[in-house]
């Protein structure tokens, strides 16, 4: 049995080994793949899911810090700020932001960007809560426009944002005065709208604002409404005493404007976006009619013109129809008569006073205003007001004056003038003054003095005649008043009601007046029975 073993033992040893190779993948590799496609996988989440790179740039970095400064909208945060840095010039800051996806559809040249921080001015409080949570860039989406990646920030929030309904206008004045950005619009002393914008013209002589109505109160204003400065008050004295309007608190502290359509006007068609409108200085020029036709002329004063400035009315029989334009301060002296003019030139609206329809052309023109002069129409200067002694021009027929004519030659027709009252009543003062010269005043002295002597002497004579008479008469007069007095005295105690003769009185009276009423009855019984006088009073049958 052992040996069989043992064979079988010796038998196996010598057998030849038989290798088979076989292919697979070890688990080893089963990590890294999955991290790579992890990877790969946030990669293209982080690219798929980034946000616009925008850069935008402000005068100063003030309150604002890379990797903290928020960019909200609607206080939902929606990008931030990545870096700072200064521009080239070092003129400013420029601010490099990341935005959420989907916000460069919003990215045009319209967008706005500003920064938040606290304001405390006269017309606004806001950005408080930055006081506790800092600073923070506000955008206001531009869904119009070109694409666009790099902005100007902002100094200042704007006033109307995009998405809010209402209509933009345009406002034309001379001067801005107390208006700002922010000041209110009213209307009815509501507010509807306010101030977004202003500038200067490029020519210097205007200023623009730009106003915003919010709706639906932009459906008020028509291409006829009137707008007006209402800051501060208005202060109006006439007949009825004195009336002060303003529109609010708010707008005599910052500034505001009012509007109104008048209802005498034809046109009520609605005003268009950015319809351009004059903005009148107070409520009272904008109340006033304007005119389309203008004729000038040059008024040549002799006298002096203090008082009159550019702006001083023309009136017409009490009736404004234009205005002082200009006010030449050369002299033209004329030297044959040693005389000398001020061409004052003015603007009249014919429209406000005639009918334009008769008149064509120039040579109607001409003839109607030479047929004028030839009546008598002159130019005058009045006094407007005694306190302040502000002059106008009063357009007014004197046909007692010289018949003079229209100069047409030059530039601007020259209208005959008179001269002003107080002239008139100076040339008067001077012609009494000259004929008071005439008079004999040292001749005149003489008899007056000669006259001053015979009073004298005629005084001292009645003199001594009131001395003769309080010596002689005197006494006598004296005496008579005495009696009189005493004569009085008895007929007061004679007539008093207690004396004697006034109760005989008073007894006769009331004698009297018992026979007048006896005599009363015998009347009424002779008109009853007439026949008593021949047979007597018997008993009535």
């Amino acid at each position: 049995m052992r040996e069989e073993q043992k064979k079988q033992m010796h038998s196996s040893q010598a057998a030849e080994a038989v290798i088979q190779t076989r292919r697979s993948i070890s688990i080893v590799w089963i990590v890294p793949v999955v991290a790579l496609i992890i990877g790969g996988w946030l990669v293209y989440k982080a690219i798929s899911e980034k946000g616009p790179v925008i850069t935008i740039s402000f005068k100063t970095a003030e309150g604002l810090e890379a990797g903290k400064t928020k960019i909200k909208y609607k206080d939902v945060e929606i990008g931030l700020v990545d870096t700072i840095s200064l521009s080239k010039n070092l003129s400013h800051v420029v601010l490099a932001a990341n935005l959420i996806k989907g916000a460069e559809r919003y990215l045009t040249d319209q967008t706005k960007f500003w920064v938040v921080r606290a304001r405390l001015t006269a017309s606004e409080v806001s950005g408080l809560t930055t006081l506790f949570g800092g600073a923070y860039i506000a955008i206001d989406p531009g869904k119009e426009g070109l694409a666009q990646t790099a902005f100007k920030g902002l100094e200042r929030a704007p006033v109307v944002m995009t998405d809010l309904p209402g209509k933009h206008f345009l406002l034309k004045a001379e001067k801005l005065g107390s208006l700002d950005i922010g000041s209110p619009v009213y209307y009815r002393q509501i507010q509807v709208g306010q101030v977004s914008d202003y500038k200067l013209d490029e020519d210097g002589q205007h200023v623009t604002l730009n106003i915003f109505i919010n709706e639906p109160h932009n459906r008020l204003i028509f291409k006829n409404s009137r707008f007006w400065n209402a800051s501060g008050m208005d202060i109006t004295m006439d007949s009825s005493g004195i009336k002060i309007d303003t529109q609010s608190i708010v707008s005599m502290m910052i500034g505001g404007i009012a509007f109104n359509t008048p209802v005498n006007l034809e046109s009520v068609e609605s005003a268009a976006e950015n319809e351009v409108f004059v903005l009148y200085e107070n409520q009272l020029a904008a109340q006033e009619e304007t005119f389309q036709i203008k004729h000038y002329w040059v008024l040549n004063f002799e006298g002096s013109v203090r008082g009159l400035s550019p702006g001083a009315p023309v009136e017409f029989k009490g009736i404004p129809i234009g205005k002082v334009l200009d006010i030449n301060p050369r002299f033209d002296m004329d030297l044959a008569g040693a005389k000398f003019s001020i061409p004052v030139l003015i603007e009249t609206e014919p429209e406000r006073y005639l009918n334009m329809d008769k008149i064509k052309t120039g040579e109607d023109k001409q003839r109607l205003v030479n047929s004028l002069v030839a009546k008598g129409l002159r130019a005058q200067l009045q006094t407007g007001n005694l306190l302040t002694g502000q002059l106008f021009v009063d357009m007014d027929f004197h046909p007692d004056t010289d018949v003079q004519k229209i100069d047409w030659s030059g530039k601007y027709p020259v209208m005959p003038t008179v001269q002003q009252p107080l002239e008139e009543l100076s040339d008067m003062v001077s012609g009494l003054i000259a004929r008071i010269e005439t008079i004999p005043f040292e001749q005149m002295g003489s008899d007056v003095q000669a006259i001053i002597q015979n009073l004298n002497e005629s005084t001292l004579l009645t003199k001594d005649l009131l001395q003769q008479f309080k010596a002689e008469v005197g006494p006598e007069a004296l005496s008579t008043l005495v009696q009189a007095n005493k004569t009085l005295a008895a007929m007061e105690d004679m007539l008093s009601p207690d004396s004697p003769l006034s109760r005989e009185a008073t007894r006769t009276l009331e004698e009297l007046s018992g026979a007048a009423r006896s005599m009363r009855v015998f009347m009424d019984y002779l008109e009853r029975h007439p026949d008593a006088l021949i047979y007597g009073k018997g008993e009535e049958k």
